[in-house]
């Protein structure tokens, strides 16, 4: 018998800040492949705020999944974006109550003065467009890990 690792503890549920570029890339790393009903976007333009509640898949706990040989796991986590000025969006058909997003990335194109667009691209050529005026987003994990219903990883072709 040995004594437990750090590695052997559970991570806490994640809480992140994104204030750059950088910031925002591992954001996007984290949310690929999440996925969401069009019902759980959410747009308060008086607040400027765009929300979004993702079933997000672990890929912080791919690696230790897979050496202990078990399931890999989900979690919703909600996804927030501030000082947002307007929303677009494409390839979306909001009136569609059944239909199911997937997120595949999130990326910053500047402007000036630190505003810029923000494109979260969705599977099957759907996207939204964010027009900021600075990068400020958090990403928060507000459920347990539940088993992925898949059993499987997200793959992609290379």
């Amino acid at each position: 018998m040995t004594d437990a690792s750090f590695h052997d503890g559970r991570e806490a549920p994640l809480n992140l800040g994104a204030e750059d570029g950088d910031d925002l890339r591992v954001i996007s790393t984290l949310t690929q492949d999440a996925v969401f009903p069009v019902s759980e976007m959410t747009w308060h333009p008086s607040q400027r705020r765009f929300g979004l509640l993702l079933n997000r898949f672990r890929w912080e706990d791919k690696d230790a999944a897979t050496r202990r040989g078990r399931p890999f796991e989900r979690v919703q986590s909600v996804l927030v974006f501030a000082s947002v000025l307007t929303v677009a969006s494409q390839g979306i058909d909001r009136s569609e109550k059944d239909l199911v997003m997937s997120l595949l990335s999130v990326d910053f194109e500047p402007g000036e003065d630190g505003a810029g667009q923000i494109l979260l691209t969705l599977a099957g050529d759907g996207a939204i467009r964010l027009s900021v005026e600075a990068i400020d987003v958090t990403l928060k994990d507000v459920t347990r890990p539940y088993q992925a219903p898949s059993g499987q990883a997200p793959h992609h072709a290379e």
